[in-house]
């Protein structure tokens, strides 16, 4: 049986967002890289046999009505169903991420520490890179150890405007 993906777009303050999911959940909210984008949904058909269909749902309606919020600065959390495909590792990484309160950043090796491997810090930034829910799952919350922006699938300009929104929980645009 066929795993359907439906996709949409989101006009973000920091650009389009590619947003997808499943009859269970969101499964990828990407920034326009159409390389990463292509690379996700390869990733899916190593888990799902999948039929693609552009279609807005009430999963992708709400996220986008909770991202709105988000830069808006009327929200810090989501409550969006998620469908999660990875790795047991990539999952438990993932997880870990969304631990990280808004406002929040935490470095590779704490991350490491906090799934509770000192030594995958490399493994964690390999995890983090491959998240497909931006912004609900934070990744763009784990820095360097000495406060610097590194790795980040949207861009690292991308990084610093989500850490700066959520740091003076101003608005930024």
């Amino acid at each position: 049986m066929k795993t359907k993906i439906y996709t949409t777009t989101f006009e973000s303050p920091l650009g389009r967002i590619t947003l997808a999911s499943t009859n269970k959940g969101l499964c990828l909210l990407e920034f326009d890289n159409e390389k990463r984008i292509n690379n996700h949904f390869n990733q899916f058909k190593k888990y799902w046999d999948v039929e693609i269909i552009e279609e807005e749902t009430s999963i992708t309606t709400t996220t986008k009505n909770q991202l709105t919020a988000y830069f808006s600065n009327q929200q810090t959390t989501f409550d969006v169903p998620l469908d999660l495909v990875g790795t047991e590792f990539q999952l438990k990484v993932w997880n870990e991420l969304q631990r990280i309160p808004f406002g929040s950043t935490r470095s590779y090796k704490e991350q490491a520490i906090a799934v509770g491997n000192l030594k995958a810090i490399r493994a964690v930034a390999t995890a983090n890179g491959e998240n497909r829910i931006s912004i609900i799952i934070p990744c763009h919350r784990v820095i360097g150890s000495d406060g610097s922006l590194t790795g980040y699938g949207g861009g690292i300009w991308r990084k610093q405007k989500l850490l700066e929104l959520e740091s003076t929980q101003k608005k930024l645009f």
